[in-house]
């Protein structure tokens, strides 16, 4: 559910015609509801209310400071995967408390400024990841809160990319060296083993891969029990998915009531780590169409956003659906098109062998459920810069990201001197 609807005969954000954004401020642009925000991020939190929990929200989807700190305002924390994603979570005011550092690549400092901030655990991916943040925690005298995310080796049946759960995946720790990992974990001089971690993949339709998971873990997690390994969290990560066309993805109501058997008596506290499920569908990119091209076997609209602007399209084939902002264009005869972008790529593409009412050189367009791994996967790819953002709150808008100049492009480059030599 989303706040994307029309009104007089054009799309609103919530009381905010589209429109008006894309005259004031150009395109292409990003634009999120709050309404919606706000309304996702209490649907999974309500959905888990009967048992301690935690919301880490899987900042990886959308990491804009705004967009942070009301996530922070509702309660929630962040799981991060990398240091600028720390410094991000810390400067929008996230409790370091309600903070999760995850990632198969944590570096000497990152590890280092995560101790400093005295986050709630770092989830950990390999035995060499477990001494090394050992080592980095005994040179700062600390002790590192630890929980190892074990590779449950599950099918989450969603896109290769983004499964993270299967046997092949560089993801987690196999789940039949769980224990001896545990084990050694728990030896070690600064680490304090308190949780474990599964997260299988995002994108998920179904529930039954999580519950398929999940028992896996509360066998590990009986079997450490009993080795007198105490542990005090169960991070089920994220991975629900959303409505990007035809899915029917369960909602987080459904989600709780599927794992909440499974884990209500262990007495732990859940973590999880929700991002797109949230942010997906409170996001839209607006796009202009520039030129039509017929082509000897395709018709394609030519618009001001490209793969630079949302990669998701070229990188998995995801579909996105396009709408008119004009609700008058819907009626339109429909014709068959790609979706393509100015970037000098084959691959550019925001949509193929689309059926879509006819478009009209500068018709304004909403490419939807944008919200999440849209701007947090943008490039200055040929020297484009990056597009604004808006927050709507009811009746007004707010730029929380300015569209970056052209000197915003060459900021921190340097021509050496030797090159400004004459001859």
């Amino acid at each position: 559910m989303h706040s994307f609807e029309y009104h007089h005969g054009e799309m609103y954000c919530e009381q905010v015609p589209v429109s008006r954004v894309a005259k004031e401020l150009g395109t292409p642009c990003y634009i999120y509801s709050h309404a919606t925000l706000v309304r996702h991020f209490h649907a999974y939190d309500s959905a888990f209310k009967n048992i301690p929990h935690v919301i880490a929200f899987a900042m990886k989807a959308n990491s804009n400071l705004a967009i942070l700190r009301m996530m922070a305002k509702e309660g929630s924390g962040a799981d991060i995967v990398s240091g600028g994603e720390l410094f991000r979570a810390l400067k929008a005011g996230v409790p370091a408390s309600k903070i999760v550092f995850a990632g198969v690549g944590k570096s000497p400092e990152e590890i280092r400024d995560a101790l400093k901030a005295d986050i709630l655990m770092f989830n950990v991916e390999s035995s060499a990841e477990i001494h090394a943040i050992n080592e980095v925690a005994a040179s700062v005298g600390k002790r590192a809160r630890i929980a190892l995310r074990i590779n449950p080796d599950v099918d989450p049946k969603t896109h290769p990319y983004i499964s993270t759960g299967m046997k092949k995946s560089k993801f987690g720790i196999a789940s039949d060296r769980a224990l001896e990992e545990y084990k050694m974990a728990s030896s070690l001089s600064h680490t304090d083993v308190v949780g474990v971690h599964a997260h299988i993949g995002s994108q998920l339709t179904d529930v039954t891969p999580f519950v398929d998971s999940l028992k896996k873990v509360v066998a590990l997690i009986d079997t450490l029990k009993r080795q007198g390994i105490n542990i005090r969290y169960l991070n089920i990560g994220g991975g629900l998915g959303i409505t990007y066309s035809e899915e029917k993805p369960p909602l987080p109501q459904e989600l709780a009531d599927a794992v909440s058997p499974l884990v209500k008596d262990l007495g732990l506290t859940l973590v999880m780590e929700p991002g797109r499920v949230i942010v997906g569908n409170a996001g839209i990119l607006v796009i202009k169409a520039l030129y039509e091209k017929a082509g000897e076997t395709k018709h394609f609209v030519i618009v001001d956003a490209a793969m630079n602007d949302l990669i998701r399209p070229s990188l998995y084939g995801a579909y996105h659906e396009i709408r008119p902002v004009n609700e008058e264009a819907i009626r339109r005869t429909k014709q068959t098109v790609d979706i393509v972008g100015p970037v000098c790529e084959s691959g550019d593409f925001l949509a193929k062998d689309r059926s879509l009412p006819s478009v009209k050189p500068g018709d304004l367009l909403a490419v939807m459920s944008a919200g999440a791994y849209g701007f947090v996967m943008a490039s200055n790819y040929n020297s484009r810069p990056r597009v604004p953002e808006v927050l709507v709150k009811g009746g007004e808008f707010h730029v929380i990201r300015d569209r970056e100049t052209y000197d915003d492009l060459v900021r921190g480059e340097r021509i050496p001197s030797f090159l400004n030599e004459t001859e």
